[in-house]
């Protein structure tokens, strides 16, 4: 029997999976003249290029991402501890801003242009932007900032091994490149291959940077069908494909991590000890850690900087001040109702764990998995439905004109939003909830107390710092969005994401230049907080 919990936890996760209904009802719509001219000339484009990229990225972000994580993990060298948490720093910037730094890193008239020009005369620097502005200069400008999911996971998998283990390895005659590529690594390939999973989830959801590359994927096509060609059936059809990579992706990570078996505390564990280096592997070693982390974060930074100082302050006008109003309200928004959706789906389940509300809670994470430009598409066309009968039913009975209520206002959006990033705050609030001691819950319980005041009173103050937590993920998460906003958002309506790609679209980089810092800096706190987390019991 479902109490009330049980029910409005089953309704929220079925909003949550509203999308993918519009989209597999739109699948099976007829086929429209402008979806067959796509199928034939631009959809395996489509395919190929979204493919390349997250063979190019994935290879990429391995790279970037495991050599740093073993260094730092199981040898001293000089850095090691900026580098532990500075390897993080990359993911405070989106795409969409790096890809268009780097561009106008090697514009003509630049610094870098300069400085080449007098070392070397003659050589057109326009030859590296044009190698830049290409799909295979996306896949490397994409990786710079998305290996940290790699290192994140596999440093964090990496510091749990026992020293005991690899000590065996080494007395068996192993080096260090033996040991890591036979035992180390091994024994890390699932949550390698999560955080992989990650990286191309993100690929996939890509839309500033490949669009500003002129990268035809399956996100920008998905914008062209929905705006220019003005056909929701074709854009329901690219999503619906773009969703087929994606579930593979899913179903791929689940069937390597559940044949995967490894017993993380064997008889004899010791934490793993950092070994010494010799002269030349030492800076050998900071080099190695040192690449990604100035090629990710510091030149773009550095530039953003340079660029906010030659714009000055007049940039900092009203215009500015409601563009930083309209992002934050929409983020405090968005992450107020993903928490409180989140909440509700883990209380529930603590309440009553029946199958089918730990199956629903696990549908809720599949938000997070789902490009923005799918969700967009599958939350405007119910909500234009909605708004066609509600305006037809309130003209015959009241005379009134509601127009797009829902869909042409920023409900459309928080929406989108809390359905995307429901699975930001739902981790960490069910991890919150395992730790806390259940007897507690049910001492209230016996006492008389019902449920919600149990939660009110006992739970949450005790889940005060996951709250913030979850909180400050989603908001950042909101902070940073594109493709969501730019198909959902109202009419004469920017946030600071889409403002900030307009100017770098229109080639006005110095004018994009703090707002886009202001992404950043406030991106920098989850990812500060994140580098605690995986920090601890390293060092």
């Amino acid at each position: 029997m479902l109490n009330s919990w049980s029910i409005l936890a089953l309704v929220i996760v079925s909003l949550t999976i509203l999308p993918l209904l519009v989209i597999g009802i739109g699948i099976l719509t007829p086929q429209t003249e402008i979806w067959r001219h796509l199928t034939n000339t631009v959809l395996p484009v489509y395919v190929w290029n979204s493919a390349l990229l997250m063979v190019g990225v994935g290879a990429l972000t391995l790279i970037l991402g495991l050599a740093p994580a073993w260094l730092v993990s199981a040898y001293d060298f000089p850095g090691r501890r900026i580098f532990e948490w500075g390897l993080v720093l990359p993911l405070a910037i989106p795409t969409y801003i790096i890809a268009y730094t780097y561009a106008g890193i090697f514009e003509y008239g630049s610094t870098l242009s300069v400085v080449i020009d007098a070392i070397l005369p003659g050589f057109e620097i326009w030859h590296i932007r044009s190698a830049i502005m290409s799909r295979e200069g996306a896949m490397v400008i994409m990786s710079l900032v998305l290996y940290p999911y790699v290192y994140v996971i596999a440093r964090s998998s990496f510091m749990r091994q026992s020293e005991t283990v690899l000590e065996t390895a080494r007395s068996l005659g192993r080096g260090p490149w033996s040991t890591f590529f036979k035992v180390a690594l091994p024994m890390s390939r699932p949550a390698v291959v999560g955080g992989l999973t990650l990286v191309l989830m993100e690929v996939l959801n890509e839309y500033g940077a490949v669009k500003y590359f002129g990268v035809p994927t399956f996100t920008t096509g998905i914008f062209r069908a929905w705006f220019p060609l003005n056909d929701p059936v074709s854009a329901m059809r690219l999503s619906g494909i773009l969703l087929i990579f994606v579930f593979s992706l899913i179903i791929f990570e689940r069937a390597q991590r559940g044949r995967a078996r490894f017993d993380n505390n064997p008889r004899g564990y010791r934490t793993t000890k950092r070994r010494k280096l010799g002269k030349q592997g030492k800076w050998l070693s900071t080099i190695t850690c040192l690449l990604p982390l100035a090629l990710g974060f510091l030149i773009p930074f550095l530039q953003l900087i340079k660029w906010a100082t030659q714009s000055g302050l007049r940039i900092l006008d009203a215009r500015f001040i409601q563009l930083t109003l309209n992002s934050f309200s929409l983020a405090i928004t968005a992450a107020f109702l993903a928490v409180f959706a989140a909440l509700i789906i883990t209380y529930a389940v603590r309440l009553k764990p029946i199958p089918i509300l730990r199956v629903a809670s696990k549908v809720a994470l599949l938000g997070y998995s789902i490009p923005g430009a799918v969700i967009a598409v599958g939350v405007f066309i119910p909500l234009v439905w909605i708004d066609s009968r509600l305006d037809t039913f309130m003209r015959s009975y009241f005379q009134i004109t509601t127009g797009l209520f829902f869909s042409g206002t920023l409900v459309a959006l928080v929406f989108a939003y809390t359905i995307r990033f429901l699975a930001v705050a739902l981790s960490p609030l069910d991890s919150g909830f395992k730790n806390l001691c259940g007897n507690l819950d049910d001492t209230s319980r016996s006492l008389g107390v019902p449920p919600l005041k149990t939660l009110w009173k006992v739970d949450l103050p005790l889940l005060r710092g996951t709250l913030l937590s979850a909180s400050l993920l989603v908001f950042v998460d909101v902070l940073k969005e594109l493709p969501i906003t730019l198909i959902l958002r109202p009419f004469n309506f920017d946030t600071l994401a889409t403002r900030t790609f307009q100017l770098a679209s229109n080639e006005q980089l110095i004018q994009s230049a703090i707002p886009a810092l202001l992404i950043i800096t406030v991106s920098l706190l989850p990812v500060i907080v994140l580098n605690q987390l995986i920090g601890k019991g390293g060092s």
